[in-house]
């Protein structure tokens, strides 16, 4: 009975083969699904006309394809993988199987099938655009330079990878690099913003000052008028001892964008100018953005692990340090208070240092404890 049963399934299935064969979608109302985005249903429909097991190539790339549209990736991988297992020579199944990894996080994986790629054809332009980008991501720079010169040389004139490697050569100092692959790019598109940009960060690098001037005026008449633009064009025209346009190109900066940098050259610029007023104005916010506002809390942790380790000297100068950068912080004059008062004997600094506790007004919900301490130690030490 058993052999009777295989003989059953075997003498059906070419059959079932068949009936797949001749159950053709619509094009048509594929092609509706299409311009109208709606691969969400092109998908199931699909589904409805391919039933499993799916064994044609054809049949498989319509689901994957479909199904990748739709956002259900790991449906789609599924599928590519089916045809790639049935020929694994095709390379633009690679490259899907490489982009839905990158999709779904899965960089080692795509990378896997990127380098499967350009083992077999090593002049595909994408590809090695791809694995630079994965490379950027794991930090590994050598490899980044490596796929971006393989890119670069392979299309000269495509921006994004002319733009990536320029920058790099010029973070490496290697700005003659940089300027031979940003002429051979800007040739091609002279107008292209992410070009321009990459040229004003490599004449800025090398101090052309009328060349940083002139690049930072084309991003701002094309409509780029970030911090970073604003930034070297000041700088720029400071070098230059056009202080006005310097002065002028740091004010059209938004507040959220201002940083040390562009702070710093206003107020050499308005030094220049002998606006001193200003000039220590924008210095002091130069200063203020050039410290980090938690350095107050590092010296107190500082200054709390001294404690910890009886080196009471260098904790209290780790605590005054700390009241350089925050001295309204209520708990750090209660800590320095009872520091000296416990452990340096020092009833002047502790009392005086209770007091400002007392004067800060801290929270008598939250501090009622420490406010009571500090009040009855200041009458005990004053005696």
């Amino acid at each position: 009975m058993k052999s009777i049963g295989y003989l059953l399934v075997f003498s059906l299935l070419p059959m079932v083969l068949l009936a797949q064969q001749a159950n053709k979608p619509d094009d048509a109302l594929l092609l509706d699904y299409y311009q109208n985005q709606r691969f969400k249903e092109a998908s199931d429909y699909l589904k409805t006309i391919y039933t499993e097991p799916v064994a044609g190539t054809k049949a498989l790339a319509q689901l994957a394809y479909t199904a990748n549209m739709a956002g259900r990736l790991a449906e789609a991988e599924g599928y590519y993988q089916r045809i790639y297992n049935a020929d694994s020579t095709n390379t633009s199944v690679l490259y899907s199987l490489g982009s839905l990894n990158l999709r779904r996080g899965n960089a080692l994986k795509a990378e896997s099938f990127y380098k499967r790629i350009i083992a077999r054809d090593t002049t595909n332009f994408l590809v090695y655009k791809q694995l630079a980008g994965i490379s950027s991501d794991k930090n590994d720079i050598a490899s980044v330079v490596v796929y971006l010169q393989k890119a670069n040389k392979l299309n000269p004139a495509e921006p994004d990878v002319a733009s990536d490697l320029s920058d790099l050569y010029v973070s490496m100092k290697f700005n003659s690099q940089a300027e031979k692959v940003l002429n051979a790019a800007i040739l091609a598109d002279p107008e292209n913003i992410v070009l321009l940009n990459s040229l004003l960060k490599l004449v800025y690098a090398e101090k052309k000052w009328p060349e940083a001037v002139e690049a930072g005026l084309k991003l701002v008449k094309n409509g780029n008028n970030s911090g970073q633009v604003l930034t070297k064009l000041g700088a720029a025209y400071y070098n230059l001892k056009n202080y006005e346009c310097s002065i002028a190109a740091f004010a059209d900066i938004a507040d959220m964008a201002q940083n040390e940098t562009s702070y710093y050259y206003a107020a050499l610029a308005y030094k220049a100018l002998k606006d001193n007023r200003m000039a220590i104005e924008k210095m002091y916010k130069a200063i203020a953005e050039g410290v980090s506002p938690n350095v107050a809390s590092y010296y107190g942790e500082i200054a709390d692990s001294n404690e910890k380790l009886s080196k009471f000297k260098r904790a209290a100068l780790a605590y005054q340090k700390s009241l350089q950068f925050d001295d309204q912080n209520p708990m750090i004059y209660y800590s320095m208070a009872s520091l000296y008062d416990t452990e340096l004997k020092d009833k002047r600094s502790a009392v005086k240092y209770y007091k400002k506790y007392l004067s800060l007004k801290p929270s008598v919900e939250k501090q009622k404890s420490f406010i009571d301490y500090s009040k009855s130690r200041i009458v005990m030490l004053s005696r």
